[in-house]
């Protein structure tokens, strides 16, 4: 058994303790290991996150161009007021709310669906689960190359079953009709299996007995999924809404590559148009202030979830 064998004061507010031959230092360094281990986190996210959203805040107070990055007049909420009053801007925060809504009403629906046939037992079911995976390990280069061949005006493979069932061909990126509904589709596939994963992982901590418990008061399937099921799940399923919901607003990558924005501007979300408004129009300064607005659009959703959430706990408590 190791004994306490010596203690001596190092300086105030220290004492140096040696146990079974090892020293460790109290007081004040006790105190501030846990601080110490996480300052590389603070000291990354202040460098990664915090300094880049300072300079975008202050670049949106600019006038600066993409021609002359260093050269920016300070103009004050000149770039807000512009946008107000441009319509596209307007556009483009409808397109990005009903984009958003669609896409993460679709992708917790079907993942959610998904895990709940995934989680039964059968034949088969690691290999499917791990195919069922297959559109969320894949890079969105590839999804976009997938979804603009099945979205072919003359060869694509929903045409010509559109075609075959006498619908006629569909112009799925041709069509400002059809624009938003093809980049919502290619997005809930891309993403359902993250939803489906998260959901089935929380599933499968939901204790046996109380399945077994249900089944001996004579509950049905669907009375077991909403007794025992869904309460356990609901918590994972409003996470994972959130985090869709902020990752939905600010995707940029297949709308960019299945529509670049188009038809007739039917898919321009605000991170579309603050692509536009920096390398087209060269506008840093206009481009940095939709990016502002789209944070603060992420916050308000951020802090409606939270408000909603701390309401749900008083509600439950009495």
């Amino acid at each position: 058994m190791q004994t306490l064998t010596s203690m001596t004061p190092v300086r105030a507010g220290y004492t140096k303790q040696s146990v079974g031959g090892r020293t460790r230092i109290g007081g004040f360094t006790a105190l501030l290991w846990p601080y110490l281990l996480i300052v590389p986190s603070i000291a990354y996210l202040v460098v990664m996150l915090l300094i880049p959203l300072v300079q975008g805040a202050a670049l949106s107070l600019t006038d600066t161009r993409l021609i002359n990055p260093s050269g920016g007049r300070f103009v004050g909420l000149d770039n807000y007021t512009r946008l107000i009053e441009q319509p596209l801007f307007w556009q483009s925060v409808g397109t990005t709310l009903v984009y958003t809504a669609f896409t993460v009403l679709f992708a917790v629906g079907i993942g959610t669906i998904a895990a709940l046939l995934l989680n039964r037992p059968f034949r088969g079911r690691t290999a499917v689960r791990s195919m069922m995976a297959l559109p969320w390990a894949l890079p969105t280069v590839a999804t976009a190359l997938v979804f603009s061949w099945m979205f072919n005006l003359s060869n694509g493979v929903l045409n010509r079953g559109s075609q075959a069932l006498g619908l006629g061909q569909i112009g799925w990126l041709t069509d400002p009709r059809w624009g938003l509904v093809s980049v919502t589709m290619a997005s809930v596939w891309a993403v359902f299996p993250l939803v489906m994963l998260v959901v089935l992982a929380a599933m499968q901590s939901i204790p046996e007995e109380l399945y077994e418990a249900a089944s001996l008061d004579g509950a049905n399937a669907w009375q077991s999924f909403r007794a025992v099921t869904w309460p356990h799940i609901t918590p994972t399923v409003r996470v994972v809404a959130l985090l869709m919901t902020i990752w939905s607003i600010r995707r940029f990558e297949i709308i960019f590559l299945l529509t670049g924005g188009g038809p007739n501007n039917s898919t321009t979300t605000l991170v579309v148009n603050v692509y536009r408004e920096a390398f087209q129009d060269e506008q840093l300064g206009r481009a940095a202030a939709i990016g502002v607005f789209g944070l603060l659009l992420s916050l308000v959703v951020t802090f409606v979830y939270f408000a909603a959430e701390r309401r749900r706990t008083k509600r439950e408590a009495h």
